[in-house]
């Protein structure tokens, strides 16, 4: 009878393995990728593709134990050899190879040529051939950081007593309302994508306190822009008993301070590979969404069109203002107007044309919206008539409240927008895995 037992350490070792320097002058074995082959005479580069990054492989004519015109690029295989340091190749230790056994072999040539530093193809070109153009090191370094930011998301949240939730993406009815809604069939009855956790993580409030969520959301926006897609993942989270939507601003620079150090300290490789420079979150400036408007309309001499609406110049100009006069990253961007923001946003006692949200920009850029919401059963009654709406398809939501609901608000951060600011894109779709746009649904 054979048991299992746990996992058996394999003779095959990983790169953090190859780098322990105890292991030089040593002979090991090691499986990879074949990334790259260059030719250098009686010499040649053989670069494999590990999860941990490239490892240097070196084979001599007549030393390495086969032929060099065995192998080919895209092949995996596990090679033998004896470990050395050299300072040139990345990590600081290459592979004098011995001998090597091909696992698999392709069939075709690389459509991309990914062993090149800069994958110099189109962006159409990298999304129709996404797991082939992801083999590059600086297009794979982008979700690498995309990684820990979710990472940082989640061991941030543990650590402020948060409990992680699961809610269906399927419902009767949408959170946010409107026409940008995903309608399909359920066993003959009408439903729809939600466009958001928010009705299910208000309701867990009751329960948990403090809860969150990094899933996929869906908007039928008719939009074909660089900075909108039709499904993404949003990070979201709900927290009760607030004293102010300030304790949510608070808790996103938490975050946002905490993730920053995460990647500084574990995914420093990625940064370096890409030429990153964390933002700066010691300190973010918050600005009310009228004076907002206001400071920039003064300083670069463009009119307010719209007093209730921030068009996407606007948040760009926003975005220059506080870099220019705070040296400032990200802005919080506080009391959106009523109209903009969905019925369950908590108006401004004091200016009920206003609410107690907020948007946070990087860099011009809205990646978080957010706020403190309605907690008392009557008034999201008037709101929901004042808006005209109706209460079917509410039903739970609202009993919710009817029993007893703590002052509560929360947000929504846009995973992929933050991830584009961050490595410095301008396309969405660069850090999406698999965008999800008017015209795309493959692969």
């Amino acid at each position: 009878m054979e048991f299992m037992t746990g996992i058996r350490e394999k003779e095959a070792l990983e790169l953090s393995a190859l780098l322990d320097r105890g292991r030089i002058g040593q002979k090991v074995k090691v499986n990879g990728a074949i990334h790259a082959i260059r030719h250098m005479g009686d010499v040649a580069f053989v670069v494999l593709r590990k999860r941990e990054g490239l490892l240097q492989c070196v084979y001599e004519e007549n030393t390495s134990g086969f032929d060099l015109k065995d192998l080919k690029e895209a092949e995996t295989v596990e090679a033998e050899g004896v470990l050395t340091e050299e300072e040139r190749a990345v990590g600081g230790v290459e592979l004098r190879l011995t001998g090597i056994r091909i696992l698999s072999v392709p069939t075709a040539p690389l459509p991309l040529p990914i062993g090149k530093w800069k994958l110099n193809t189109s962006l159409e070109a990298k999304l129709n051939m996404r797991s082939i153009s992801l083999r590059n090191i600086r297009e794979r370094a982008k979700f690498k950081l995309q990684e820990g930011i979710v990472r940082g998301f989640r061991d941030f949240l543990y650590g402020q007593g948060f409990t992680e939730i699961h809610t269906p993406k399927i419902g009767a009815k949408s959170a946010e309302g409107g026409s940008n809604l995903f309608k399909l069939d359920y066993f003959h009855r009408p439903a729809v994508l939600q466009q958001s956790p928010q009705l299910y993580k208000q309701m867990m409030v009751g329960v948990f306190d403090r809860v969150f969520e990094t899933a996929p959301v869906f908007r039928a926006e008719k939009h074909n822009t660089k900075r909108h897609l039709n499904e993404y993942t949003s990070l979201d989270l709900e927290m009760g008993y607030i004293d102010g939507f300030e304790d949510l601003m608070e808790m996103e620079t938490g975050f946002l301070q905490y993730t920053m150090e995460l990647l500084a300290k574990e995914y420093q490789k990625e940064l370096q590979i890409l030429g990153i420079t964390l933002p700066k979150t010691k300190q973010i400036p918050v600005v009310r969404f009228d004076r907002a408007k206001e400071l920039v309309a003064e300083k670069y001499n463009r009119k307010i069109r719209n007093p209730f609406d921030l068009e996407p110049e606007e948040e760009t100009l926003i975005g220059q203002y506080f870099q220019e006069e705070y040296d400032a990253d990200f802005v919080f961007v506080t009391h959106y107007p009523s109209k903009k923001r969905p019925f369950y946003a908590m108006d401004d006692p004091e200016d009920n044309r206003y609410t107690l949200s907020f948007d946070l920009l990087y860099h011009g850029l809205e990646i978080t919206t957010g706020g403190q919401r309605i907690h008392e059963y009557e008034k999201l009654l008037e709101k929901l008539c004042a808006r005209g709406m109706s209460e079917e398809g509410l039903t739970q939501y609202l009993d919710t409240f009817r029993y007893g609901m703590p002052p509560h608000g929360g947000l929504g951060i846009g995973l992929e927008r933050l991830t584009m600011k961050l490595v410095g894109e301008d396309n969405v779709r660069e850090t999406t895995l698999y965008p999800r746009d008017l015209s795309r649904l493959e692969p």
